[in-house]
C-alpha cells in the first residue's frame, strides 16, 4: 500500500496500512457505553485495554456527540479528558482528544494528547486557530446541524459532493491558518446529520473523499444504521460494524474508530492482505 504517515507532535503515526482508533468515552450519557468509563480510573483501563488489542490511537472524549445529547461546560469536559491523558501519556500511546473547544484542545494537548478530532470540523474561528497553532494532527468531520437536533430530517442535494466540498474547503482552510497538509485528517461523519440512505452514499462513494489526498477516518461502530439494516440493539452490532470497517478500508479508509478493537483489527488485516494482494 501507499506510504502515508500523519504527524502528531513530535512523532508520527504510521497510515501505510489502516489502522484502528479505539474509543474511550469518559461521559455519563454517550450512546454505546455512556457511564462505564466516566471514572478515571476505569477510562484509563478501557484506553489500556484497547491498545492491548491492538488500538493505534485512542480518542478521549468528555462530551456526548450522540443525536439529542446535551452541552458540556469546557470546564467539566477538562475535569473528565485530563486525568486520563495524564495517565495515559507516559505510555507514549497515541492519544486524541475528542472536543470542539478551544480551551480543551490546549489543555489535552499540555497534557499528552498529539491528536485533535472535531466533530464540527474547525468551523469555529477559534477553534481553527487554536488547532493549527498546537503540535497535533488534525481530524475535520462533516455534520450537519447540532448533536441534539442533527438527526431531524437531514436533507442534501447530493450528500457526498457536498460532504467532500466541505472536507475540502476546511483542510484549506486549516492550511492557510498554518497546519501542515501531514497533520490533516478527513472524516465524511456518518450518522452526523445523515440517515441511512446519506450514509451507505458516502461509504459507496469513499474514494472521492479519499481522492482529496488526505488520510480518511470513518466511524461508523455500532451506528443506529447498524440497527435498521440488522434490527439489532447496540451491543449486538458487532458483527454489522465489523463489516462496515471492512467495506470502509476496501474503499480506502486509513483509520477506523471502533468500541470493538481486536475484532476489528483482525477484520483490517485480512481487507489489507487482499488489497496488498491485489
Amino acid at each position: 500500500m501507499t506510504e502515508m504517515r500523519l504527524a502528531c507532535g513530535a512523532g508520527s503515526l504510521d497510515l501505510s496500512a489502516p489502522v484502528v482508533m479505539g474509543i474511550v468515552n469518559v461521559t455519563p450519557d454517550s450512546f454505546a457505553d455512556g457511564g462505564r468509563y466516566v471514572n478515571t480510573s476505569a477510562a484509563v483501563a478501557h484506553a489500556e485495554r484497547l491498545l492491548a488489542e491492538g488500538a493505534a490511537l485512542v480518542d478521549i472524549g468528555g462530551e456526548s456527540s450522540r443525536p439529542g445529547a446535551d452541552p458540556v461546560s469546557a470546564a467539566e469536559e477538562v475535569d473528565r479528558v485530563v486525568p486520563v491523558i495524564e495517565r495515559l501519556a507516559p505510555s507514549g500511546a497515541v492519544i486524541s482528544i475528542d472536543t470542539s473547544k478551544p480551551v480543551v484542545m490546549r489543555a489535552a494537548v499540555a497534557a499528552g494528547a498529539t491528536f485533535i478530532n472535531d466533530i464540527r470540523g474547525l468551523r469555529d474561528p477559534e477553534a481553527l486557530a487554536a488547532a493549527c497553532g498546537l503540535p497535533a494532527a488534525i481530524s475535520i468531520m462533516h455534520m450537519q446541524g447540532e448533536p441534539a437536533t442533527m438527526q431531524r430530517h437531514p436533507s442534501y442535494r447530493d450528500v457526498v459532493s457536498e460532504v467532500r466540498d466541505f472536507l475540502s474547503n476546511r483542510a484549506q482552510a486549516c492550511l492557510a491558518a498554518g497546519a501542515a497538509a501531514e497533520r490533516i485528517v478527513l472524516d465524511p461523519g456518518f450518522g452526523f446529520g445523515k440517515d441511512i440512505y446519506h450514509n451507505l452514499q458516502l461509504l459507496r462513494d469513499l474514494p472521492q473523499i479519499v481522492a482529496l489526498g488526505f488520510p480518511v477516518l470513518v466511524g461508523l461502530s455500532r451506528k443506529s444504521m447498524l440497527g435498521q439494516l440488522t434490527g439489532r440493539a447496540v451491543d449486538e452490532r458487532l458483527a454489522g460494524s465489523v463489516a462496515l470497517a471492512t467495506v470502509s478500508v476496501l474503499r480506502g479508509a486509513r483509520i477506523v474508530r471502533a468500541h470493538d478493537v481486536a475484532a476489528t483489527v483482525d477484520a483490517i488485516k485480512v481487507a489489507t492482505a487482499l488489497m496488498e494482494e491485489g
